[in-house]
């Protein structure tokens, strides 16, 4: 906003709950426009996380942020979930350097809950000169490998000692016990560190370089759809069965042509 105040609505789903962002999106954007007191003519630029996350909740949200820049012709950017979720956590060290160089944490590994047992990872600094420098990008993996993600990240660094890493995100909170056994300090639960900001993608938003066309604006999914593992699960079960059912068809149709003779067969085309 004009004073440099920032707005943000949030849909936090409890345990078990499904979100309502599907249903919800549109309506909650235009609630925070009549709070800010802004029409939808006086926007100029649409920042979206692009992912990686949950599949309906980036194809609502990119669909959503396409539909509403085409139809109000202005910019629409992308900006990587990973890095907003990191961003606010470097941001705080770096204001935490200031009065403390030796207790700041500087690195961050972003995590989130992937589902399926795995989880979607990133690993980040703040510089000195207080930009953000990508040591691993964006990845799926397997809470065994959250470890291996932090060597990889110093190693990048050439094995220059910075401190503990700091790890944000809900799938640090799921992951708590494999990261602090890394060596990785989390967050409290509570901590707001955990939360992706719509301020976050905003901030970004602004200096990223905006769409050429609306379709350039993708989902980063980082593994296959769950929709499509199931449905290829299907489709291979389905010819399995039918195969199956062809050989079985095929081993009655050989029985049928099987002649008999004194009680021995002799098979279809057998000479008597």
């Amino acid at each position: 906003m004009a004073g440099g105040e920032t707005l943000q609505s949030r849909d936090d789903p409890g345990p078990g709950e499904h979100p309502g962002h599907a249903t919800r999106l549109l309506g909650m954007t235009d609630e925070l426009l009549n709070r800010a007191g802004i029409g939808w003519n006086a926007l100029e630029r649409i920042a979206v996380g692009l992912g990686p996350g949950t599949f309906t909740g980036l194809r609502v949200g990119i669909s959503t942020a396409r539909g509403l820049a085409q139809s109000l012709g202005i910019e629409l950017v992308g900006v990587s979930s990973l890095r907003a979720l990191a961003e606010p956590a470097l941001r705080s060290e770096l204001g935490a350097k200031s009065s403390d160089p030796s207790g700041c944490l500087n690195r961050v590994l972003a995590v989130l809950d992937a589902r399926r047992g795995e989880a979607f990872a990133a690993a980040y600094r703040m510089t000195d000169l207080g930009s953000t420098d990508e040591l691993v990008p964006p990845r799926a993996l397997a809470p065994e490998d959250l470890g291996s993600t932090v060597a990889q990240a110093e190693a990048r660094r050439g094995g220059e000692h910075g401190g503990p890493w700091r790890a944000v995100g809900d799938g640090a909170i799921r992951f708590r016990g494999r990261l602090e056994a890394a060596g990785v300090v989390v967050a409290p639960d509570s901590s707001p560190l955990h939360l992706l900001s719509a301020e976050a993608i905003c901030d970004l938003g602004v200096s990223a370089a905006a769409a050429v066309a609306c379709e350039a604006i993708v989902p980063d999914y980082r593994r296959r759809p769950d929709a499509e593992i199931a449905f290829e699960r299907a489709r291979d079960l389905g010819e399995a069965q039918v195969a199956g059912g062809t050989q079985g068809a095929e081993g009655a149709r050989d029985l049928q042509g099987v002649q008999v003779s004194s009680g021995v067969p002799t098979g279809r085309g057998a000479e008597q």
